[in-house]
């Protein structure tokens, strides 16, 4: 559930900066965007992995 709750604050910084970015044409926070969600997308990989590693060990 840690990793989980992580990649719901890292949603919630992501979710100002694309305010930031489309709203307010703000490209330094459509560079910060990219990054939170490149790292989104790592973070639900690995939680992904433990899903199926602990679905798999029952």
């Amino acid at each position: 559930m840690e990793k989980f709750s992580e990649l719901k604050e890292l949603i919630a910084t992501a979710e100002k900066d694309a305010v930031a970015f489309y709203e307010k044409g703000n490209k330094a926070a459509g560079t910060r965007l990219r990054g939170a969600l490149q790292k989104t997308k790592a973070l639900a990989q690995d939680i992904r992995n433990d899903v199926t590693e602990k679905k798999n060990a029952k």
